[in-house]
């Protein structure tokens, strides 16, 4: 029987890309399909050609609906995969909304960037369009429960408490074990419950996002802090938010500072299409006393609602708030400034040192949301460089990724796996996460490469031990 094989096609030695690729002899599987995002080398691997033929893959398992973990599905269905994507149902309705939200964005970004004349090509051209989104969408295949697999695996998808829907796969090869964690949340999310225990396994594939690191818990007076120098100078804060998730938890602190009277009454505008869209999603969830929800969360009515919130939907209204006439909170996509709505919000107000950009999630090395961490003094957009005069506030607290104490705490329920595939994680933190668990945990803990294809235990050696 041949033994089934791993490759990283995604998410080695960097902290987007997700694609692992399973061969079991019967079936091809592929767990995870997302973007690349960052500097320049990874960002090309998008416009690379798949190594494995799209249409030989037999079906995708999705962890969650963050674009580095779904947004390539949609060039995968336009390239020849036909088969089901298997996610939760929350996963489901929110990978629908970033899919067709990227293919919006890079379509008008290559517009933009073809009217302007600041493409490197000509014609400037979208990694895909409308119509490739709609083509995945086509393909999610919501399971809630165990659910069977071609080539007579199998898969579970566990809670991982990072986004709404967001799971860890369990997976069966024919009697080989794999976890595969995705993204995993932290403890203490301000609207889910923590991720559940995972299972025994022989494989174990772990992110590493925060591997090197442990999280600052003073995000909160971090906020505060901007907030209230910036309204006393009567500048705008603006804040670059992930649409799904980091929109509506910083809409909940928000409310909540306010009730609490420490930040002052100011208007505060949610500006991203698909940030409105995705709210929606976590109302529903609430609203029906989805598990993942903390039982504390109560009803929808009075959540994500500051006294002053406005929801902005259209070109008009976002324009608008490039300059506002007043002290504000803008919330903006994407949350590490790649694209979206929040470009020309920067644009027009990074040069102004009343404002204030407050970064609330990791900043993948080579994005805008990274130099503006890293204390760039111009940054680039549309084609121009923009001077860096405005406050830059990082807020690392808000992450809905789990830090390095808490993956070690998580991961401890299990029996050492055979070996342990450190991934999603910058090269460095990859690393000290691998030594970390071999330290702490006794784990054979490997950072594999891109493109790397190892062996995994087969079925039999497993009787056999």
């Amino acid at each position: 029987m041949q033994r089934p094989t791993l490759t990283f096609l995604g998410a080695a030695g960097t902290v987007t890309g997700s694609k692992f690729l399973f061969d079991t002899g019967g079936a091809r599987l592929l767990v995870d399909c997302g973007m690349f995002q960052g500097e320049q080398v990874w960002r090309r691997r998008n416009w690379e050609p798949s190594p494995v033929d799209p249409a030989s893959i037999d079906a995708v398992v999705l962890t969650h609906a963050h674009l580095d973990h779904c947004g390539w599905l949609p060039v995968l269905a336009r390239d020849g995969f036909t088969g089901p994507v298997l996610c939760t149902p929350d996963t489901a309705r929110l990978a629908a909304i970033v899919m067709r939200d990227a293919a919006h964005v890079q379509e008008a970004d290559a517009e933009h960037a073809e009217t302007h004349g600041f493409s490197k090509h000509s014609p400037a051209l979208p990694l895909y369009r409308a119509d490739d989104a709609e083509r995945a969408v086509a393909l999610l295949h919501p399971v809630d429960g165990p659910a069977p697999l071609p080539g007579g695996a199998s898969v579970r998808l566990r809670s991982a408490g990072h986004i709404l829907g967001s799971a860890f796969a369990e997976l069966d090869l024919s009697g080989t074990r794999v976890m595969v964690s995705g993204d995993v949340g932290r403890p203490g999310h301000a609207l889910l419950l923590p991720p559940q225990t995972p299972a025994d396994a022989d494989v174990v594939l772990v992110e590493s996002t925060y591997g090197g690191r442990t999280h600052d818990d003073d995000a909160h007076e971090s906020l505060v802090r901007a907030i209230t120098t910036t309204a006393h100078r009567g500048g705008t804060v603006l804040i670059p938010a992930f649409a799904v998730d980091r929109t509506a938890v910083l809409l909940l602190t928000l409310a909540a500072l306010e009730r609490e009277e420490r930040i002052p009454h100011l208007p505060v505008y949610v500006d991203s299409p698909m940030a409105l869209r995705a709210l929606e999603v976590y109302r529903d969830a609430i609203a029906r006393h989805d598990p993942q929800i903390r039982p504390e969360i109560g009803t929808a009515e009075h959540l994500f609602a500051p006294r002053h919130l406005q929801l902005m939907s259209t070109r008009e209204e976002s324009e608008q708030l490039n300059r506002p006439d007043r002290t504000c909170i803008v919330i903006s996509a994407s949350g590490m400034a790649t694209g979206g709505r929040v470009l020309h919000h920067l644009a027009a107000q990074l040069p102004d040192r009343r404002n204030t950009v407050v970064l609330t999630g990791f900043q993948v090395p080579g994005t805008r949301g990274w130099a503006l961490a890293e204390g760039a003094r111009q940054i680039k957009i549309h084609g121009r460089y923009v001077p860096v005069e405005a406050d830059v506030v990082v807020a690392g607290g808000f992450s809905a990724h789990a830090d390095a104490d808490q993956l070690v705490a998580w991961l401890r329920a299990m029996a050492a796996p055979e070996t342990a595939y450190v991934v999603h994680g910058e090269q460095s933190a990859a690393d000290t996460f691998a030594r970390r668990l071999g330290d702490e945990l006794g784990w054979n803990a490997v950072v594999p490469r891109h493109h790397e294809k190892v062996l995994l235990p087969a079925a039999d050696e497993h009787k056999a031990a």
